[in-house]
């Protein structure tokens, strides 16, 4: 794996939820919890926010994004150079999309990549990966069904900016019960970065 690289100068950090979850997820609040007082905010997809439960397509998706970013640097005073972005699942790599895409960021936190349908291990997620360019913490189970420790090893070798990826043992797609260590792994990963100044 790519030796650990942190970003620079984080002032914020931005976080979306998985298809099925909102931002009330148990361990986006625990990430907000554990990195106060640096700023975090938690966001839901228009879906949710209209009370639909299917995901809406890519280009609204990230559309969302960058508009919620846009939004978060005008409130927070600062620019999204300086805001890490992520989150889990598909709210993880969305952001990646956004970013490789030009949305400018201090770096990513991709909780439970999915880098392909389970049982679809050819249906990879990852044309993407090679635009990325911010420094990534990947914190993935090892048993999640969404791709094994062995396809994400290949897939962040694509990325050409600096990557942290971290496995968790006996965990599934889900990382349940896991939120300790994910606090742990996104406090060390962000270090005196993420220190408000």
């Amino acid at each position: 794996m790519a030796r650990r690289r942190r970003p620079r100068a984080v002032e914020a950090v931005a976080l979306w939820p998985g298809a099925g979850s909102s931002s009330t997820h148990p361990s986006l609040v625990a990430i907000e919890d554990a990195l106060a007082p640096l700023a975090v905010a938690r966001l839901d997809f228009p879906y949710r926010k209209e009370g639909r439960r299917a995901p809406d397509r890519a280009p609204k998706l990230l559309a969302s994004i960058n508009d919620d970013v846009e939004r978060l640097c005008e409130q927070w005073g600062t620019s999204p150079e300086h805001v890490v972005l992520g989150g889990r699942s598909m709210g993880g790599r969305m952001c990646s999309i956004a970013v490789a895409e030009g949305l400018p960021a201090a770096g990513l936190i991709l909780m439970s990549y999915p880098l392909h349908p389970p049982g679809k291990p050819d249906t990879l997620r990852t044309a993407h990966l090679p635009d990325v360019t911010v420094p990534c913490l990947f914190l993935c189970g090892d048993r999640d069904p969404f791709g094994t420790p062995e396809e994400l090893a290949a897939a962040v070798d694509l990325i050409p900016g600096p990557v942290t990826s971290v496995t968790i043992e006996g965990a599934r797609h889900e990382l349940k019960g896991a939120e300790a260590r994910m606090v742990r792994e996104i406090r060390d990963w962000l270090g005196p970065a993420g220190r408000v100044r």
